[in-house]
């Protein structure tokens, strides 16, 4: 028999996609956009019945499910399909059954359909592969902690060769989401609140991701974090300029610098513009001016949405229609609106074949890329490998512990931290209070999978080994004697337990109060998807708990397990030390231990900032001047406790010996800044070294500082290094008055140093000649060198 042109991969990938599309017929390409996920089927019908008050649109989303969930697979592939949903991450499988099962599926999509085109396995990846067993790593906001996209891009990596090992093609992450209020519950799977951070950091997970073979996919594109109120899913009264200046910068990024295989769609309108029938954002903007050529992915049920959520579809074959106009090329979890009406639609001259057909192409493109369509691949093939990937390796426990270490972030070793410093005697009678200190559930984020799945399966455990804080200060402290009281839940009004904690406290010479988040889903955790809170008190009646144990007289650390930033204005002056961990993952007991106890040299910075009250500062540092400052205009102080960019060390660093290259340099130029930088201290210590921009004078409002580069520095006592920025004009870029992004000549103020608030160098320089429209072709990042000084 000859072999069809679509298998021979002599032939380019480009003429065997189309090869194949002249062979398929109508129903065979919209089969292409579309997908199942056959393990959700039960678990999300029987949510939507038993828990209403968890989804306000219980019985739309039954027409959803009726629509898709009752389909079998053989019927849904029938004429083939695109992807099949999660696999692995819809309930707890071991390797061995998620591998057989992604088999007996593959080979039901191969066997029913004419074409036999296997369907493309994607799965969550926000904190690590979300399937059972699999190494939970830190939560997003931990990696933006890190400030270091060599450590996000080893993570990466590692994620990418666990799924590719079993046989899954894309990943739903990294998360791009740029934050912009602190009460929204997603914040703990975004990267902080600074577009370049954001940038370098997702781009360096794209990297590891794709290197190892996965596609991964951009979310959410884009505007979802900044919902009215913070309030998930809800609408975001955002301008074009904000949306090009701070929200869309580390999605470019990831696409122009990272070539990123997938986009999906943001839930939430943009000035009332959902973001899935969006042209100029789905096409325009990220195809025509980006140069993407991947795939657009929906959000889980943001096609159907459109009409029973957004109203702006009159039914589901409406939605479907609109997105794929749009720039949407594939429908995730399950075949909504891309299903049978699409068909109907396109024979009825109402949507035109060519859009199926552009979609239909992209999709297959990735699938002849992905090697898919040679001769000899099989489904059992695809996970050969299974059978010897250990999920939580012990290659993958150390990455996580090196993540949890690096990211925790010493707001204030006050007068108990390190705890065995040799200048003063070692506790020997600790009290560990909180929630967070004796439940390893806290460390993860809301799409690890003991908190994401096995919540439904209570009997299973967590599926992997994660010590607790006190279990870890137990083995850090051998010689002392380690009392433990809860003294409240994460969340509720119970406070019977603080009598207990505040005497354990009394008859201790030290109190480590562990607080913070639980995360969950929808109303169902403090913190994650759907958990939103209306301020930033610590939750439940856990500011109550730490008020009682700084009553007690007895010294008190406070450690902040959490997926936002908590306001910390009452305990702050009153606490003998303030840790901040965001999320740390399972090897998080241990990392706190010996960050307490200064085994660890703690090296994390702040990806947000540290509100000082819980109400009058909602906001990210990135403010113009009105936003920004105290004034007498407003009783109310926006200045943060702690600021962007800070995290205390137990050595001491300085900054000196600014340099700027030139006074002046053209709006096409370039320009260096150096600094140098001494540890001053007696240990051996990491410093984050970051510059800052700010348009003096500007045809807009434009933050009084913002991020632009940054570098860590590895120092040993009583030495120094030269850091060496350099900086191009179309760094300075921002969106003028007429909407075009502009490099504008005139004064740019420079400003380096360890926070956003801690800038001892200072200079200044001037652009000149012609204001300069530019475009996608512009410079995004900032170059660094580290250079040790000669003695």
């Amino acid at each position: 028999m000859t072999t069809p042109d679509w298998h021979d991969p002599t032939r380019s990938v480009a003429d065997r996609v189309s090869a194949l599309l002249a062979h398929m017929t109508l129903e065979e390409k919209v089969a292409q956009l579309g997908s199942r996920w056959v393990n959700n089927d039960m678990d999300h019908r029987e949510e939507a019945d038993a828990e209403p008050e968890a989804n306000l649109n219980v019985a739309p989303m039954q027409d959803v499910f009726a629509a898709s969930g009752t389909v079998p697979l053989q019927e849904a592939s029938r004429h083939g399909l695109g992807h099949l949903t999660r696999v692995y991450g819809g309930s707890p499988l071991t390797v061995t059954e998620g591998a057989a099962e992604v088999v007996r599926q593959q080979r039901i999509v191969l066997d029913d359909s004419r074409l036999g085109i296997p369907a493309l396995v994607h799965e969550e990846c926000l904190t690590g592969f979300t399937t059972y067993g699999a190494t939970v790593y830190p939560a997003a906001i931990a990696w933006g902690a890190t400030f270091d996209p060599d450590l996000v891009e080893r993570m990466a990596a590692a994620i990418g060769r666990d799924m590719a090992a079993v046989g899954v093609h894309q990943g739903l992450s990294p998360v791009l989401d740029v934050v912009r209020d602190y009460r929204w519950g997603r914040v703990e799977e975004t990267m902080g609140e600074d577009p370049y951070l954001v940038s370098m950091l997702g781009a360096a997970y794209v990297r590891g991701l794709q290197g190892a073979g996965v596609i991964a996919t951009l979310k959410h594109f884009a505007g979802y974090s900044a919902a009215r109120a913070a309030r998930n899913h809800g609408p975001v009264p955002m301008g074009r300029r904000e949306l090009m200046d701070v929200i869309l910068p580390s999605f470019e990024m990831a696409v122009r610098v990272a070539r990123a295989g997938s986009v999906m769609n943001s839930y939430s309108d943009v000035d009332g513009m959902p973001a899935a029938v969006d042209s100029w954002l789905l096409t325009d903007l990220l195809r025509d001016q980006w140069g993407f050529t991947g795939t657009v992915v929906s959000d889980y049920w943001s096609v159907p949405f459109l009409a029973i959520m957004h109203r702006v579809a009159a039914d589901l074959g409406d939605a479907g229609a609109q997105a794929l106009a749009a720039g949407m090329d594939v429908e995730l979890p399950d075949t909504v609106g891309f299903g049978p009406s699409l068909v109907e639609r396109v024979r009825a001259g109402e949507v035109g074949e060519d859009l199926v057909d552009r979609a239909a192409r992209r999709l297959l493109t990735q699938k002849v890329e992905l090697g898919l369509l040679d001769p000899g691949w099989t489904p059992e093939g695809s996970v050969a490998a299974a059978a010897g990937t250990d999920l939580d390796s012990p290659a993958n426990r150390e990455l996580a512990r090196e993540l949890a270490e690096r990211s925790i972030v010493l707001l204030d070793a006050g007068t108990a931290l390190p705890l065995l410093d040799a200048g003063r005697p070692a506790p020997q009678r600790v009290a560990v209070i909180g929630p967070c200190a004796d439940d390893p559930r806290t460390f993860m984020g809301c799409y690890a999978f003991p908190n994401h799945v096995l919540p439904r399966h209570p009997g299973l455990g967590m599926g992997i080994e994660v010590p607790t804080v006190v279990d870890a200060l137990r083995a850090e402290l051998p010689g002392a004697e380690v009392a433990y009281e809860k003294g409240s839940q994460v969340q509720g009004t119970d406070r019977s337990g603080f009598a207990a904690a505040a005497d354990a406290a009394r008859d201790a010479d030290l109190c480590v109060a562990v607080v913070g988040d639980v995360a969950g889903l929808f109303g169902h955790g403090s913190s994650g998807e759907g958990c939103d809170a209306e301020d930033l008190r610590l939750p439940g009646v856990q500011a109550d708990l730490l008020a009682e144990l700084l009553d007690t007289g007895t010294p008190v650390v406070v450690v902040v397990v959490s997926g936002r930033p908590y306001a910390l204005g009452d305990v702050h002056g009153r606490a003998a030390g303030l840790v901040q961990a965001f999320m740390p993952g399972q090897e998080a007991g241990a990392a706190i231990a010996g960050i307490l106890s200064g085994r660890i040299q703690p090296v994390g910075k702040l990806p947000v900032q540290i509100p000082r009250l819980p109400g009058s500062q909602p906001s990210t540092y990135l403010q113009p001047p009105l936003g920004a400052d105290r004034t007498d205009i407003s009783n109310l102080d926006p200045t943060p406790l702690f600021p962007f960019g800070f995290g205390a060390s137990y050595t001491t660093f300085t900054l000196d010996d600014l340099r700027i290259s030139a006074a002046e340099v053209p709006t096409d130029g370039e320009f260096t800044v150096s600094v140098r930088v001494c540890n001053t201290g007696e240990r051996t210590g990491e410093e984050v070294i970051q510059l800052y921009l700010h348009d003096t004078v500007a045809q807009v409002t434009r933050p009084v500082k913002q991020l632009t580069g940054f570098a860590r520095v590895s120092l040993e006592p009583h030495t120094d290094a030269l850091v060496r920025f350099q900086v191009h004009a179309d760094r300075t870029a921002f969106t003028g008055r007429d909407l075009h992004r502009i490099v504008e000549p005139g004064d740019i103020e420079i400003m380096v140093g360890t926070s956003a608030d801690d800038l001892p160098c200072r200079g200044t320089v001037r652009l000149t000649g012609p204001l300069r429209v530019v475009g996608a072709d512009r410079r995004l990042v900032t170059p660094v060198d580290v250079m040790p000084t000669k003695d």
